[in-house]
């Protein structure tokens, strides 16, 4: 009797195969997306009603890769996550059944919004250079052995998954075309080479891991702030949007550079993709909002408006002489304070 049932389930399970139907043993390949807002989706707009903060999008990378792919997406990565928070918070969605897994981390750690919200200053007002030189000492000195503690921890928790950590793009392309912030030329250099170091410590992590990286700077050179078309979005409205890819940025930035790596097939953002992506809304939505206790520890990041009223700025402004209410008067002290702090830079190294 268990040998003709054995038989049975046989002819099934090749009957399935020869009709193209799954197996009924063939589990859904489970995608953990861990991380901060590159990979959350903030930039895009358009968010999961999960009950966090944490700025979820099914236009971000880990979404249409899961939709693309048909796999089960559990999109941890939260808007304003450092390396404690994905610890803490996230690891727990991983298992031994994980396939795949991406994780960017370490922006925040290094100060992303303070030092964006530092720079965006005129000259006269911020110590953009400081900012920068702080962001830098501290992913040179202290981000690599909290990379490597928790990588380990990831490959200890998801011992066969496929692990790629992903990179951040420089933001700047040179020029500045928005109203309301002031980078100097030299200041967007300083912050891109900023964005480069942070990758060449992300990726070597990664590879002391055995994770494999995804460094997106060349696939976005052309579609920073100000390029053509735009990738990043500039100073935003809501603020919280800026300096972050935007839908174009994860469909034609991101993904095609992710999913190769993670999945060995390059996904294309098409709009059969794009529609599968929008309708697993409720579904993510549902599976995160289990967890939206554990995400309420998440400081959300906080990017700066210039504020040339306040208390701070006006005492800089009457140290040199300008009239915060005149925009010439405003703009001719920064020309003449970024060249000054240009050559201050460049003197040093």
């Amino acid at each position: 009797m268990v040998r003709r049932l054995g038989l049975v389930v046989s002819l099934l399970a090749l009957a399935a195969g020869a009709l193209g139907l799954p197996a009924a043993h063939a589990a859904t390949p489970s995608y953990v997306a861990l991380g901060d807002s590159y990979s959350s989706g903030v930039g895009t707009r358009t968010y999961l009603n999960d009950g966090s903060t944490c700025q979820r999008s099914v236009y971000a990378y880990p979404s249409l890769i899961a939709a693309a792919r048909a796999y089960s997406l559990n999109f941890r990565a939260c808007s304003g996550a450092k390396v404690a928070d994905v610890r803490n918070t996230q690891l727990s969605a991983l298992s031994a059944s994980t396939s795949y897994v991406t994780i960017s981390v370490g922006g925040n750690d290094a100060g992303f919004a303070d030092v964006l919200t530092e720079c965006a200053l005129p000259g006269w007002a911020s110590n953009c250079n400081g900012a920068v030189d702080g962001a830098q000492r501290y992913i040179a000195n202290t981000l690599p052995g909290s990379l490597a503690s928790l990588y380990s921890s990831i490959r200890g928790k998801a011992p066969s998954a496929k692990v790629v950590v992903v990179g951040y793009p420089r933001i700047f392309n040179g020029e500045d075309c928005n109203a309301l912030t002031w980078f100097s030329p030299s200041e967007e250099t300083r912050l891109n080479q900023t964005a480069d170091q942070l990758n060449a410590r992300l990726s070597a992590a990664a590879s002391a891991a055995g994770f494999g990286f995804a460094n997106p700077t060349s696939a976005f050179i052309g579609h920073a702030v100000c390029g053509s078309p735009e990738w990043l979005n500039g100073l935003s409205n809501p603020i919280s949007e800026s300096y972050h890819p935007n839908r174009t940025g994860h469909a034609s930035g991101y993904t095609p550079l992710v999913s190769p790596k993670l999945t060995g097939a390059t996904v294309v953002a098409s709009a059969a993709t794009m529609r599968t992506a929008v309708a697993s809304a409720s579904e993510l939505a549902a599976r995160q909002r289990t967890y939206a206790a554990r995400d309420a520890s998440i400081e959300p990041e906080t990017i700066g408006v210039p504020d040339l009223h306040s208390p701070r700025v006006l005492r800089l402004a009457d140290k040199a002489g300008v009239d915060v209410d005149d925009r010439s008067s405003v703009d001719a002290a920064d020309r003449l304070y970024s060249r000054q702090q240009a050559k201050a830079w460049t003197a040093r190294h």
